[in-house]
């Protein structure tokens, strides 16, 4: 990954100057107010008081408007909505301009004025447009921050004190907000009665700030020569070494994980752990300090201000994507290299337009252009399916049977033949669609997950089979904490299918996609702790997480998810001390997953005889998955099988697989399934009871009039109000059964177990009675 660079022609400083300049000249204004106002138009103001137009496509700058004399600007923002990628749509044409006399305007895209308003009594150090576009934030150096409304109403002042803030950001959700004072910074929630977070953070002042929409986490870049990364509790994730000058900006793309980083001369390119990708240098001609970053809306160009009044846009080029055997190479703005290390060649795929994403995997290369998805096959590479009409492609996901876009306009889901699979919508998509990122969204084999961004603790699950009623009818899964990260799992059968998440407390759960109802709240299983990423195989149902000092293989998550000594016996745990620190899962192919640390990938094999056993029972040879057991000859191998073969009602193989696993329980509880009567209703209850699935067999019980068996199951299960409920309810239908004498019966042996008086208020009417009918004997 590299930055290339670019100093734009000087027209754009002095209406005076020669165009053709391209060094500054010595009256050049310092550049401190920069945005784009779509992906190809840059907006820029000095010290002069001219707001100029820099067009990608001219490649040269123009005077839209002119300043009141005594205006000097301070901060710039362009308001973008209706698809944040596009640039255009509602909101789009509002642009906010702050001075150092605490005022600030709103002009339209006319570059009429639409308000211009004293806010604060002395300089506006940030003007920010809220990301969901209902208002904006003022912060000056006057040590207050107020909240206005879109049309320019005061909502209210959230901060104020008299030390002056240097800049202020907002939280990606528009529910905080993060400043600096000094060297501090604070995180100000705006909900009622909520406290504020204050750290001391660098030892000099802090120059900038910027907080990531993608991973939820704060740069801050200072006088001190460092940059910092902060969780959004104020917690230190990195902490650079020392530069060479001052960090004078920081910006996080909106997109991807990238961290742009600006000094005196240089332009530094990270990741958004914080180690480095590349840095550009300018020392020929000098442009000094880089005063603001701005990445365009698609996240592949940075406009950059600097002190000595350069205007400078930035590309990022050499991003590289493998898969298998392939490797895809942006080599500049509009070609992909393609090459194929099995037979070594090598084909360099050039695009009319912009290439503004591009995804890898399964044999398939989709690139995306300004206006325009390319679909490439690795066996027909000069023959590509082109699908016109996506704008400003912002994700994309490739999956085995299709692959996933999310552009300005909505979420689209193709076949690899370019037809139009799915165009998934849930209540509210379209206005949470600007808010949407590639960690909202997860592709599996048939099911796509999205996260739900008003309530971020809710799950959208869509059935990608043809003709499934979910496509357009998506069940719903809630969880009880909001939900940081989301993978559907892209292999095994059409029904072992699973979705995992990790919620805020870094807790991890598993849920099945299918067969799913709001009333089985028990399908939510947790399997693991403390987890800062997961991902899952390409080609199998194995599951790897990782934590801050070691990393996790959980090779039966989905069967054995009901079961914790499954788990147990299933789940590998191994050390990551010898990786180094900030590490991140960069892929999981076949067999090998792929860690990246400080930019090396590190790769680590599973266990192949885990990795084959899941191959043979997703063809489900029985037989030849039952060898590579008794070849590995280890427990996870042997659970696994066991997992999987109760769940396919494999008897015979469970009980071998769980006595050499040495769960003796299990083999006596298997042994007496075997004595029930095969395929009746009891036995298939007991079978699903062994599952962890009580309401379905319960349910099962129910559904063939088997009331005693489910009173008896309730008992055993010690669920003393639903016992009661069944035989309360059912009583009238077994009249030669009396099964609430059987309950209150059973209720009597565990009260007095217990030493207790009977406390439920649902047995406390049936006590009465017997308490009256005793004294009337």
């Amino acid at each position: 990954m590299k930055l290339r660079t670019r100093v734009c022609k000087k027209s754009s400083i002095k209406a005076s100057e020669n165009s053709a300049e391209s060094t500054p000249q010595p009256n050049n204004y310092p550049l401190s107010c920069v945005d784009w106002s779509s992906n190809e138009e840059i907006y820029f103001v000095s010290d002069d008081h001219q707001i100029f137009k820099w067009s990608d496509v001219s490649r040269d700058s123009v005077e839209v408007a002119k300043l009141p004399d005594d205006f000097v600007p301070t901060d710039l923002h362009w308001l973008l909505l209706g698809g944040r990628s596009s640039g255009g749509g509602k909101g789009s044409d509002t642009l906010l301009i702050c001075s150092n006399d605490g005022r600030f305007i709103i002009l339209n895209k006319s570059a009429r004025v639409e308000r211009s308003i004293s806010a604060h009594g002395a300089a506006i150090s940030s003007g920010r447009w809220s990301p969901d576009g209902a208002g904006l934030l003022t912060a000056g150096e006057d040590g207050v921050i107020k909240i206005w409304s879109r049309s320019g109403m005061l909502r209210s002042t959230v901060v104020q004190n008299e030390e002056a803030i240097r800049c202020a950001r907002w939280a990606p959700n528009s529910t905080s907000i993060v400043f600096c004072q000094g060297g501090h910074i604070s995180i100000k929630p705006l909900a009622a009665n909520s406290k504020s977070i204050r750290w001391r953070a660098h030892d000099g002042l802090v120059l900038s700030l910027s907080w990531s929409a993608q991973s939820n986490i704060i740069a801050s870049g200072g006088e001190d020569f460092r940059f910092k990364i902060w969780d959004a509790q104020g917690a230190n994730l990195f902490t650079s070494a020392a530069e060479e000058y001052a960090i004078t900006s920081v910006a996080f793309n909106p997109e991807k994980d990238f961290l742009l980083v600006g000094t005196f001369n240089m332009l530094k390119l990270c990741h958004s752990t914080g180690w480095s990708y590349n840095s550009a240098r300018f020392t020929a001609p000098s442009v000094g300090s880089f005063f603001t970053l701005a990445w365009s809306a698609d996240g592949t160009q940075a406009a950059c201000g600097t002190s000595t009044g350069q205007l400078i846009v930035a590309h990022a080029v050499e991003q590289q994507l493998i898969s298998r055997n392939l490797k895809a190479t942006s080599t500049s703005r509009k070609s992909i290299a393609l090459r194929d290390i099995a037979n070594g060649s090598r084909d360099v795929l050039d695009f009319p337009q912009r290439v503004v994403n591009f995804g890898l995997g399964y044999g398939h290369l989709v690139v995306a252009t300004t206006h325009q998805v390319h679909i490439y096959n690795e066996k027909y590479i000069n023959t590509p399916i082109i699908i016109d009409g996506r704008n400003d492609t912002r994700v994309i996901e490739v999956g085995k049977k299709y692959f996933m876009i999310l552009d300005a306009s909505s979420i689209w889901v193709y076949t690899y033949t370019g037809r139009l699979h799915l165009n998934p919508r849930y209540p509210g998509s379209q206005a949470q669609l600007p808010l949407l990122t590639w960690r909202s969204l997860s592709l599996g084999l048939d099911v796509l997950a999205i996260r739900d961004n008003s309530d971020t603790s809710l799950l959208h699950l869509f059935d990608l089979m043809p003709g499934a009623s979910r496509q357009y009818d998506p069940h719903s899964l809630k969880a009880k904490q909001q939900l940081a990260e989301i993978a559907a799992c892209r292999a095994g059968t059409q029904d072992d299918q699973f979705v995992a998440f990790v919620d805020a407390n870094r807790e991890l759960y598993i849920s099945e996609t299918r067969n799913l109802s709001g009333e089985r709240q028990d399908e939510i299983h947790k399997i693991g702790t403390q987890l800062t990423a997961i991902k899952w195989a390409s080609e199998t149902n194995i599951l790897v997480g990782l934590h801050d000092s070691c990393y996790s293989i959980w090779y039966c998550p989905g069967e054995g998810a009901s079961d914790p000594t499954i788990i147990a016996l299933t789940t590998i745990t191994l050390d990551t001390a010898e990786f180094g620190k900030h590490i991140t899962i960069d892929s999981f192919e076949d067999a090998v997953v792929t860690f990246r640390c400080a930019g090396a990938l590190l790769p680590v094999n599973v266990s192949i005889y885990c990795e084959v056993l899941h191959r043979t029972l997703i063809e489900g040879q029985w037989q030849q998955a039952l060898k590579i057991c008794r070849m590995g000859q280890h427990s996870s191998l042997w659970a696994t099988l066991a997992a999987v073969a109760t769940r396919k009602h494999q008897l015979q193989l469970s009980e071998e697989a769980y006595s050499a696993a040495l769960q003796i329980d299990k083999v006596s509880y298997l042994q007496h399934l075997k004595t029930l009567t095969p395929s009746s209703a009891e036995q298939m209850a007991e079978n699903s009871l062994m599952l962890g699935r009580m309401l379905e067999a319960e349910t099962i019980l129910l559904h063939n009039r088997k009331y005693q068996q489910a009173v008896g199951l309730a008992l055993r299960m010690h669920n003393w109000r639903r016992a009661l409920e069944i035989a309360q309810k059912h009583q009238a239908e077994e009249p030669g059964l009396d099964m609430l004498q059987k309950v209150l019966e059973e209720r009597r042996k565990y009260l007095k177990a217990l030493q207790r008086e009977e406390w439920e208020p649902l047995y406390l009417p049936h006590v009465l009675v017997e308490k009256e009918g005793n004294s009337s004997e």
